[in-house]
């Protein structure tokens, strides 16, 4: 499907904990997958029937505490050279902690970006608490990477609304690079106006296959809009392959869907080829 130089930009290696969480409920209906852990092999499998070299694996944690931990992925990273990064997760209940926990493996691990996930903290992205993440990941020189749009599971979306919300934030941290995944839906005006707007505001498509992407969002990717959009599944949800199974009925330039598949990707997280 591509010739193994894509990147996916959201990935989880669920463990028991993760899988165990009641709002999962909504996301088994949708989808074929169940509350097994997945081999690691069968996500490597995945990837490479899609052409994805590099799958960015996220920690989650959430007011309930750790539900894939940084030490986890980490090993992972460790495990599969190449072939995965990492993603720092953290307690926004503890932001000292939090700060310290970024920095150390940005630093010494070398995680390529930093992702809370709103809606499990029930706290919009302009919430005080997150204000100490922003200022390490400026200062680390590392993407903020969030949920935007509603939500699958059975949780408040108003957490992923991007206005006023992230607007206010990327205000105020002008040199911040954030990542907003999920597309956005059904806030796209509100999406893309913050895209025009914000340099280094990013949009990933992860949880959508690219054949149901809002057309809105294709003919921004078809446009100016090339250089700003990343291709993420958020598998095991959704499989890479099946996100991109339709990838021509975008009708991307060649140009725009090297970027899409891996381009933008490899500039916006640093990733080494």
């Amino acid at each position: 499907m591509t010739s193994g130089d894509a990147v996916d930009v959201w990935m989880q290696q669920p463990t028991e904990r993760f899988l165990a969480q009641p709002w999962l409920e909504s996301l088994l209906r949708w989808t074929s997958m169940t509350r097994a852990v997945p081999r690691v092999e069968d996500t490597l499998a995945a990837m490479d029937e899609a052409g994805v070299g590099v799958g960015l694996l996220s920690a989650w944690h959430g007011p309930q505490g750790s539900l894939i931990s940084n030490e986890e992925v980490a090993a992972l990273v460790e495990r599969y050279p190449g072939r995965f990064a990492g993603v720092v997760a953290v307690d926004l209940a503890d932001p000292v902690a939090a700060v310290k926990e970024i920095r150390w493996y940005v630093r010494e691990l070398g995680f390529v970006a930093v992702r809370v996930v709103p809606w499990l903290w029930n706290l919009p992205p302009n919430d005080r608490r997150y204000y100490p993440l922003y200022v390490a990941c400026v200062e680390e020189d590392v993407p903020f990477c969030t949920q935007i749009g509603h939500t699958g599971p059975l949780c408040p979306s108003e957490p992923g609304r991007p206005i006023p919300y992230l607007d206010e934030v990327l205000l105020d941290f002008p040199e911040l690079v954030v990542v907003g995944g999920h597309v956005g839906y059904p806030w796209m005006a509100e999406v893309l106006s913050l895209a025009r707007k914000y340099p280094n505001f990013h949009i990933d498509t992860s949880a959508y296959a690219v054949h149901r992407l809002p057309p809105e969002l294709v003919e921004f990717m078809r446009g100016r809009g090339r250089s700003r959009v990343l291709f993420g599944s958020n598998y095991p949800m959704v499989t890479p392959g099946r996100c991109l199974d339709r990838l021509p009925e975008l009708g991307l330039d060649v140009e725009a869907t090297e970027l899409f598949l891996g381009g933008n990707a490899r500039r916006v997280f640093d990733l080494r080829a």
